[in-house]
């Protein structure tokens, strides 16, 4: 195999997600170039990379055709000759399983759990984020588990910014019979859900059991509204934004409710409960994943 290269451009998490939704528009692209996108580290979910791996060295048109995915001239672009590997491979070897609640995810390159009583959950790496690798991740699927066990039982659920559709393809297997949406601010990820859907076995449609996707920022699409009062709402998303929504999410979720909310630093844990404190939410349950928490927030019930 001739030695392959790389070129890396540094720009926050909405520049590289745009670009990643530019290049599946981009009517020129070289379809021997593969694109990725990810953060550059758990504790910076702001700054993130974007490859792009070359079969040859990359020329002038080569720089231009990803320079063009930016807006401008976009962030400087550096080259990187790599040894004789299929990357595209690598990059899913790389991802080693993970083992969460009853839940093992893995990718297709992986063998599934044989262990008795696990939920085996096949979720290539791709351009859409929530693999299960990630901390927050990980935790959402070990809090679901702890709802299940505590009996919760969800006839309706969302969950916003679902990226690969990992913790609705979860929350599905857990409570089979209920009504799921998902959505997600990033077009990208509609047809990664109904892939990653299709070859775990869950149905797209809108009757209970299924699956229905949707491109909205936040709440603001007509099936998330018209679906709603939710008695799960699940959100990994970012601290800012679990903020921001904390008036949209309390008129979503039914008195009673549940809600799941991740993407947020221990740190910035005081301000995101503050924000649904005072949208009559309190605290049924929070996992610390490394410096990341897991908030399990229960709506005050109607008197």
């Amino acid at each position: 195999m001739p030695n392959s290269w790389k070129l890396t451009a540094f720009a926050d998490k909405s520049a590289v997600q745009a670009a990643l939704v530019a290049q599946e528009d981009a009517m020129e692209w070289d379809d021997e170039v593969v694109l990725t996108g990810c953060e550059v580290a758990e504790d910076k979910p702001l700054d993130w990379r974007l490859d792009a791996y070359f079969p040859r060295k990359p020329t002038r048109a080569d720089r231009a055709m990803v320079s063009a995915l930016f807006p401008d001239a976009g962030p400087e672009l550096l080259a990187e000759k790599l040894p004789p590997t299929d990357w595209v491979t690598e990059s899913q070897l790389g991802l080693e399983p993970i083992r969460a609640g009853r839940f093992f995810v893995h990718t297709p390159e992986h063998a599934p759990s044989d262990t008795p009583g696990v939920v085996n959950l096949s979720i290539p790496a791709s351009q859409a984020f929530g693999t299960g690798q990630h901390a927050t991740t990980a935790g959402c699927l070990a809090m679901l588990d702890t709802m299940k066990r505590s009996g919760v039982i969800p006839r309706n659920l969302a969950d916003i910014g679902t990226g690969t559709g990992l913790l609705a393809f979860a929350a599905l297997t857990l409570w089979p019979r209920a009504l799921a949406t998902t959505s997600d601010i990033d077009p990208a990820c509609l047809g990664v859900v109904e892939d990653n859907a299709a070859a775990n076995g869950f149905s797209i449609g809108g009757g209970p059991g299924k699956l229905t996707m949707v491109v909205a920022d936040g709440m603001h699409h007509p099936l998330l509204r018209a679906r709603t009062p939710y008695d799960l709402l699940i959100a990994n998303i970012l601290a800012g934004p679990l903020v921001e929504l904390a008036p949209d999410f309390a008129g979503a979720v039914t008195p009673g409710g549940n809600l799941l909310l991740a993407g947020l630093l221990r740190t910035q844990e005081p301000r995101v409960r503050q924000a649904y404190r005072r949208e009559g939410f309190r605290l049924a349950s929070r996992v610390k994943n490394g410096d990341w928490s897991i908030l399990w927030l229960r709506r005050r019930a109607a008197r």
